[in-house]
């Protein structure tokens, strides 16, 4: 479903008041749609500018969504996948895209079907949502949220209804309330958890708060060593040591670290190893990728001939960066003095089998302040999938990564930031 630039509806019996807690992706996204259909709609964020964290995603070029089908989307959420259904089924990847360039940001889109706008500048994004907040007469009230406030209505003493909010330090009344505070990563952005107090205080479960698409510590001395050298065009794999199994595979780039490694492919292996602590994990790292064994020994015996009276250590320069060079010929337990020409067919196995596959033990995660996004929020059986309103409290909504619901990377999390938003804009906008 497409869409067009929405007027305004003020044709409505009566004005919904809507507090929007959080001036994120989420937050914005649902502002506009709750004032596209005729609400009073009051924003507040503790931040002196909208968007604080959206501004540094995907590098600061904003991977706002991926060109995917829904059914394919679903695929990359491991957490609570069917829960999106009918936020996906109401805005999709297609009305996302839609809704952006309608307020007149072009988009592209490259490898891996990831959505950036053409500008490659996250802050295009933020604007265009901020103007159109503008727009459709959104305030805007830069404070913290410190309090959220319901009341039991009716005869039935186990009906609640949310009443308002405080913020600085006045209260606030409204006939809906969305919460779309975010996570806990990046605390310095504003996300420190404070939605998660909110919705304690209103009788929701939250389950428990990781972090993923985190960097990743490892064991060992190896990656330290190798500090800064960014790698491109690799494989990483993450093995379960007590299986054999490999449970997350991909192709691209990572870096090494003083702690361990980072990198696009990193982050997105941290998403599939929740257990890391258990210690049985290893990254399997493919340098030549594009070559097999044969091929590589090939290529190997090519540099070998062209140094052929230089130290085993000197001869590598054409096959790996500087800074890689001493560690691959600690491990392969190869005398790195020794002449190349002296070097024996067993030998180069080594060499070639540690190329294939070097082999790095991890041991956890980064703090949740280096995550991208948090794993875990609001429990999913508490919320209305079709409307994002909770079960517990009446006129309370949720929408965004506050919710129990992650993906990988690739422009999945700020689309479920988006579709949840519009559902709970929506709907809150009736009361």
């Amino acid at each position: 479903m497409t869409e067009d630039r929405v007027d305004v509806n003020l044709n409505t019996d009566k004005v919904c008041r809507v507090g929007v807690v959080g001036g994120g992706a989420a937050g914005m996204m649902a502002a506009i749609h709750a004032a596209y259909l005729g609400a009073s709609v009051t924003l507040f964020e503790r931040n002196d500018r909208m968007g604080k964290k959206l501004r540094i995603t995907g590098k600061g070029r904003c991977n706002l969504t991926n060109d995917c089908q829904n059914e394919e989307f679903l695929s990359n959420v491991p957490t609570n996948p069917r829960f999106l259904y009918a936020a996906l089924s109401r805005f999709s990847t297609a009305d996302t895209k839609d809704f952006f360039e309608n307020l007149g940001v072009p988009l592209k889109t490259e490898r891996g079907k990831r959505v950036f706008p053409v500008s490659d500048n996250a802050a295009d994004i933020v604007k265009s949502l901020v103007n159109e907040m503008k727009r459709v007469g959104v305030s805007v009230v830069n404070d913290r949220v410190t309090d959220i406030y319901s009341q039991k209505v009716g005869e039935d003493a186990s009906k609640t209804r949310i009443s308002g909010l405080r913020a600085g330090n006045r209260d606030h009344d409204f006939d809906s309330v969305i919460i779309c505070t975010g996570g806990r990563s990046y605390p310095l952005t504003g996300s420190d958890g404070d939605g998660y107090r909110f919705a304690r205080k209103l009788g929701h479960t939250v389950t428990d708060i990781r972090p993923s698409l985190v960097p990743i510590v490892t064991k060992g001395k190896l990656c330290p060593s190798m500090q800064g050298l960014s790698l491109k065009n690799v494989t990483l794999g993450i093995v379960d040591t007590t299986n054999g199994k490999t449970v997350f595979s991909d192709f691209g780039e990572l870096m090494f670290t003083h702690f361990g490694m980072t990198g696009p492919t990193v982050l997105s292996a941290s998403a599939h190893i929740p257990d890391i602590d258990s210690g049985k994990y290893e990254a399997h790292i493919d340098l030549k990728p594009a070559l097999d064994e044969k091929k590589l020994e090939a290529r190997i015996l090519s540099d070998f001939a062209k140094y052929s009276n230089r130290d085993f250590i000197n001869s590598l320069g054409d096959l790996l960066p500087q800074k890689m060079i001493a560690p691959i010929v600690s491990l392969c337990g190869i005398d790195g003095r020794k002449k190349v020409n002296s070097i024996s067919r067993e030998e180069r196995k080594k060499l070639i089998e540690t190329l294939k596959c070097l082999r790095i033990p991890l041991l956890k995660f980064r703090p949740i302040d280096e995550a991208i996004i948090t794993k875990g929020g609001v429990s999913t059986k508490e919320i209305n999938p079709k409307t994002m309103e909770s079960k517990l409290v009446e006129g309370v909504y949720f929408a965004g990564e506050i919710i129990d619901v992650d993906a990988y990377t690739g422009g999945f999390n700020l689309q479920i930031a988006f579709s949840s938003a519009v559902l709970a804009g929506e709907n809150a906008a009736f009361c």
